[in-house]
């Protein structure tokens, strides 16, 4: 296991185990196409996808806090590159830790900013 890999998962499991977990039906993202320097956000059913630019956004599932909502989020995406119809990113995104398990993309970034 990688040292990213094991990061993320202690990440996971810490507030599991601190705090109940609720499940979120929709996801709140902020996308930033670098070139053109627009940031735009964005919502995701759980289950669903949208296009941002080039790329196809999925979300599998979104959970929080349940005793705090607003404290933090996590989000299981799956991120396409549509031109090369290539999966660059599929993992947990933290809203507490953008940079934790990043999207690596020469053109965007995106990042969970929160479950609802």
């Amino acid at each position: 296991m990688s040292l990213r890999a094991l990061l993320l998962t202690l990440a996971l499991a810490a507030p599991a185990q601190a705090q109940d977990l609720a499940s979120g039906e929709t996801v709140t993202l902020r996308g930033l196409d670098r070139i053109a320097g627009k940031s735009t956000e964005l919502s995701i059913q759980a289950g669903s996808h949208v296009d941002y630019g080039r790329l196809r956004i999925g979300l599998r599932e979104c959970r929080f806090p349940a005793e705090d909502p607003a404290a933090d989020a996590f989000a299981f995406l799956e991120i396409e590159d549509t031109r090369s119809g290539e999966q660059i990113f599929g993992g947990w995104m933290i809203a507490s830790a953008p940079g934790l398990n990043a999207l690596d993309h020469v053109r965007y970034d995106v990042w969970v900013i929160g479950c609802q």
